[in-house]
């Protein structure tokens, strides 16, 4: 056991090694050189972190500390990794998922040039020890570090065909967007330093303990570090007002959209509640929030995918969507569900995501739904992997997604019925969307050209492989949170995540959660159905109406921050450019500059080499002399 904790340093490791490898030696690296290393390190992570779950499930946890990082007078932050649960979990689900993406990848970006090609696995690699960082760090300092490195790595993903300008675009957003929920953590962080001088995770919280509601650690300043750390979650996890960068990351190549909305980069802002739920659970206004912007997030973003005709597009806004029903599960106390979800969702929307890829490859890069349609008949394995995760984010028992919604719905109906009713409409509209999508890709008969027709073939098997083994997760992956009403003595996710969440008591009975199992499948099912009727034989051409043209326009929210936000901002940049700089500091400087040069050139005349000038000038001083000091000494 000890040794195996002292070996996870090797975790984040190897994916850096990769990084640098494929990322120095790109000029030199063939491609299949460089999917085998960018992929073997993440194996190897994976096996490593299999290892350290084991020996965490058997009740050893440990933060193994390597040097002090920062030693400043009384602060001191080491340089050090907490395995216990909950980064054990999560390490699996960055290693495990990842690694499936990085096999896929090898097949999808085999057009790519070898150079180009190694600079992908080297910006994937450094996208996995980027998030392996911030999960293993046993305080907020490593934490962040890890937070920041996914956020770099995103903007270069993002952007990596950097030549098209509305990718770059997109890159941008998402990187500026990240830098207002950072700052937010930033401050939190530099809060917890002022006030209590430690950033461990076993330090800052026993602290917290001790001093509660005192006026060494006030409600206020709890408070305002839950608010702030929230804010930071916001940006990472694409939360209202946040969010609308995540649907434009969708720029970067299809595996790259899997790891940042599945295994990655959005689950940071969960995991960073999850791992401060101690502090949250003593801030309950802080929660009431997160519960209603979760819930208006899962229900915003789920109106926007009904009517979105991008493949990509509309399991983006799902994941937006689904990342507010996990909010919503953190907002009222359930923070087990929440990770329980983000272990589900990591399974069906990676593959969903991979699924579209398949898509995409198939139809020569197409990705408007409306042209697709009857291609269930020659993509017979993305079909049926595709329909095993739209059944599974439905919500359908027993696939996974079931479980993990049950659990989160269950703990909204206790907290607040209003809350409830609202999630339960937009779970509904979850079923209905991503059906529509299935039924719009798959079902009908065939809506693009002659050439595609002709084209469309099953992707090869380094793609359709990865698919496989997210499908049977995405069936079983749930199995391991069973609610007890179902199997007694179950919930075994929930028991091995209690020394870090304390599990919540249900005080409901029996036939209430079998009601509520039943109304919401029942009710899921008749979406289903309904979304079977409209589309299965899908006619383009017939005129949306204005409430689909709004939902189709996202609600006009971009257009909305653009004219509220970026248009002033860029409106006081220019006047800033234009008189404050240019006027204003540039004007006293060059003022200077010619003042010098002007009196300089006056000056110079002086100096014409007459002895007679020069004579009268010496006359002159000596006279100015005698002047002077002739009014000092009165």
């Amino acid at each position: 056991m000890q040794d195996i904790f002292q070996l996870a340093y090797w975790i984040p490791l190897l994916p850096l090694l990769g990084a640098l490898i494929n990322g120095l030696g790109r000029q030199y690296l063939n491609k299949t050189a460089a999917g085998l290393l960018g992929s073997g390190t993440v194996l190897g992570s994976f096996v490593l972190s299999l290892l350290t779950f084991f020996q965490v499930k058997a009740g050893h946890s440990e933060v193994v500390t390597y040097f002090n990082f920062i030693d400043v007078a009384s602060l001191r932050i080491p340089f050090a990794f907490q395995l216990d649960a909950l980064s054990s979990l999560f390490l699996l689900i960055i290693t495990g998922v990842g690694f499936l993406i990085h096999v896929y990848s090898t097949a999808y970006m085999h057009e790519e040039s070898s150079a180009q090609f190694a600079r992908y696995f080297s910006y994937l690699n450094l996208f996995v020890f980027s998030m392996l960082l911030l999960v293993m760090g046993a305080n907020y300092v490593i934490l962040f570090m890890g937070w920041e490195g996914v956020g770099l790595c995103s903007y270069l993903l993002i952007g990596y065909w950097f030549k098209n300008p509305a990718y770059t675009a997109a890159a941008n957003k998402a990187f500026i967007m990240n830098r207002i929920g950072d700052l937010a953590f930033l401050v939190a962080l530099f809060w917890i330093i002022t006030k209590t001088g430690v950033v461990s995770f076993q330090e800052f919280f026993n602290f917290v303990q001790q001093h509660q509601f005192t006026e060494k650690f006030s409600a206020t300043d709890i408070t305002v570090i839950t608010v702030l750390f929230f804010i930071g979650a916001t940006g990472k996890s694409a939360q209202l007002p946040l969010y609308t960068w995540l649907p434009d990351a969708m720029a970067g190549p299809t595996p790259v959209s899997a790891l940042i909305h599945a295994a990655t980069m959005v689950t940071a802002g969960i995991y960073l509640i999850a791992r401060s739920n101690l502090l949250y659970s003593l801030a309950p206004h802080t929660l009431h929030l997160i519960s209603w912007v979760g819930l208006l997030t899962a229900l915003l973003a789920a109106s926007i995918a009904v009517a979105q005709n991008d493949i990509k597009k509309v399991l983006a806004y799902s994941t937006v969507s689904q990342l507010g029903f996990m909010f919503l599960a953190l907002g009222t106390g359930a923070y087990g569900a929440a990770v329980f979800h983000v272990m589900t969702h990591a399974f069906f929307k990676a593959l969903l995501f991979l699924g579209s890829g398949s898509v995409i490859h198939a139809m020569g890069g197409e990705q408007d739904i409306r042209n697709m349609g009857g291609l269930s008949k020659k993509l017979r394995i993305t079909y049926l992997t595709f329909l095993i995760g739209c059944i599974a984010i439905a919500g359908i028992p027993p696939f996974s997604g079931f479980f993990s919604k049950d659990a989160i719905l269950l703990s909204v109906f206790l907290h607040s019925p209003l809350q409830y009713v609202v999630a339960l409409f937009a779970a509904l509209l979850t079923a209905f969307y991503m059906f529509r999508l299935l039924f719009l890709t798959f079902s009908g008969r065939f809506r693009g050209t002659q050439e595609q027709a002709h084209h469309v073939h099953e992707s090869p098997l380094a793609m359709t492989l990865p698919l496989m083994v997210l499908a049977v997760l995405s069936i079983i992956g749930g199995w391991v949170g069973i609610p007890a009403v179902l199997v007694p003595d179950a919930e075994a996710l929930s028991h091995f995540l209690s020394p870090v969440i304390p599990m919540q008591s249900h005080i409901v009975s029996h036939e209430t959660e079998y009601a509520l199992m039943a109304l919401s499948t029942g009710l899921v099912v008749a979406m289903v159905g309904a979304a079977w009727m409209r589309y299965r034989n899908y006619q383009p051409g017939k005129p949306a109406p204005a409430f689909i043209q709004l939902l189709e326009n996202k609600w006009y929210v971009d257009e909305l921050y653009q004219k509220l936000i970026v248009r002033p901002l860029a409106l006081l940049a220019a006047w800033l450019r234009t008189v404050v700089e240019a006027k204003g500091i540039d004007g006293l400087v060059n003022g200077v500059g010619r003042a010098v040069q002007y009196s300089a050139r006056q000056l110079r005349f002086v100096q014409s080499g007459q002895v007679g000038l020069y004579v009268l000038l010496m006359v002159l001083s000596m006279a100015l002399l005698l002047i002077v000091q002739f009014f000092i000494r009165k």
